[in-house]
């Protein structure tokens, strides 16, 4: 049986050394698997990592009916404790993990199937329980290899660092037949590398915050791959269909590398974050992975305006009206945005300093950030291949709450961004009024 899982291999028997560095990383999960089929391998593989331990299979209706009972069946046939669990209705919030650790709390391990929200919603349980858990995937996220957990709490979305999954596991033959539209996401998910490797390095070059190569450097084996075979995703070709699940699940291990989110996360996640927060009854349902495929376009054209242009941008101090931010947000959110914003903003002096750096150095920074952007048309034209929306009408979200999204999102994290940049120069607004929804 083929087995598509490459470098992870690597990763996982800790033998992989970085080019530049000979550096070796131990990422802290035992199997990582992802062949044509795995039908038949489940007692093995979950036998050799949780053996004489009492199991509970967590999945929805619809990821049981994909994988879930089949699993169940494999591991009783095997002569495994395991016991199964179908959540109806499943959030990955503070009452969903509550939920789950009540529901499922006899048992020694969970085994997540499918979703990001059961993924997730399983990782967080397992950690304040301090149980081990493993997670069999039924579409190609990110989220299965993190480290992370995005958990909402009261309404408000926040990135939980806890235990990562013993076994991760990709069944292609599962995969091929999950909705193409869960496909296209994952394909957006992590064609954003290039919008939140620009951001981060910015954040880096401007202010020295932590930045890492790793997670990039892994990610180059099968980038150029992937996008050349964007085509062929939704026709369920397994070569290229595997390169996108060994680069999701590479995304994912970011947080193993850098201890942070960063390196696939920053302000086209933050968009997204935005829209599941404050879209209510606008919001049209789209998935996240969708929402980021989007933000990504929007973040390419803003970051294709700045850096393109032989002119710096003239920096002004952060402002924020605590009056906007209370109507536009409620006085609890409010505090909690102001506080994140308050860690990046930019006094007087700091703008002075920016300033006189971008006099002096505009062009060296602008060009070492455009080395790890990718050209406008090759993402835009890679992701209309893929099947993936691209643009707040695609989504089906209404235009000007887009709008909206785009000014509001840098408010959500500290985390600085060329939407601080943009805003603290001539104004997200001006961009927003321009810019294709």
């Amino acid at each position: 049986m083929t087995d598509y899982s490459g470098i992870l291999k690597e990763l996982v028997d800790g033998s992989w050394r970085e080019p530049d560095t000979g550096k070796q990383y131990t990422i802290g999960i035992k199997d990582i698997a992802i062949r044509a089929s795995l039908d038949g391998a489940e007692s093995e593989l979950i036998g050799k990592l949780h053996p004489d331990q009492a199991i509970t299979i967590v999945s929805d209706p619809f990821t049981h009916d994909a994988l879930g009972g089949r699993i169940y069946r494999a591991l009783k046939a095997g002569g495994h404790k395991v016991k199964e669990y179908v959540w109806e209705k499943p959030r990955c919030s503070e009452e969903g993990v509550e939920t789950i650790r009540r529901d499922t709390a006899d048992c020694d391990v969970r085994i997540a199937v499918g979703s990001g929200t059961i993924n997730d919603t399983v990782k967080y349980a397992c950690f304040l329980d301090d149980r081990e858990y493993s997670v069999f995937a039924t579409s190609p996220m990110n989220a299965f290899t993190t480290g992370t957990a995005s958990v909402s709490f009261n309404g408000f979305k926040r990135s939980i660092t806890c235990k990562g999954a013993k076994g991760v596991y990709f069944d292609l033959s599962v995969i091929s037949q999950c909705p193409p539209r869960l496909v296209s996401a994952a394909f957006a998910d992590v064609i954003c590398r290039t919008t939140a490797q620009v951001d981060w390095l910015m954040s880096h070059l401007l202010f020295d915050t932590r930045y890492a190569q790793t997670p990039y450097t892994l990610l180059s084996y099968d980038e150029p791959g992937m996008i050349d075979g964007a085509d062929q995703l939704l026709s369920g070709d397994i070569e290229v269909l595997g390169m996108l699940t060994r680069i999701s699940a590479i995304m994912g291990l970011g947080t193993i590398f850098t201890e942070t989110t960063h390196s696939g996360s920053m302000a086209e996640h933050m968009i997204s974050h935005y829209i599941d927060m404050f879209a209510g009854d606008l919001h049209p349902g789209t998935s996240h992975g969708e929402q980021v495929g989007v933000a990504t376009i929007t973040m390419s054209q803003l970051h294709n305006q700045v850096l393109t242009n032989p002119q710096p941008p003239l920096m002004r101090a952060t402002r924020v009206d605590r009056d906007d931010m209370n109507d536009r947000f409620g006085p609890d959110l409010a505090d909690s945005m102001m506080q994140e914003t308050a860690k990046k903003a930019l006094d007087d002096k700091k703008a002075d300093q920016l300033n006189q750096r971008f006099a002096n150095e505009w062009e060296t920074l602008r060009h070492q950030l455009m080395k790890v952007m990718l050209p406008y048309e090759t993402l835009h034209g890679s992701m209309q291949r893929a099947g993936c929306q691209l643009s707040a009408s695609d989504l089906d979200l209404d235009a000007d709450f887009y709008r909206e999204a785009v000014t509001g999102a840098r408010f959500i994290r500290d985390r600085f961004s060329m939407l601080d940049i943009v805003d603290d120069s001539t104004g997200l607004a001006n961009f927003t009024k321009t810019m294709p929804v």
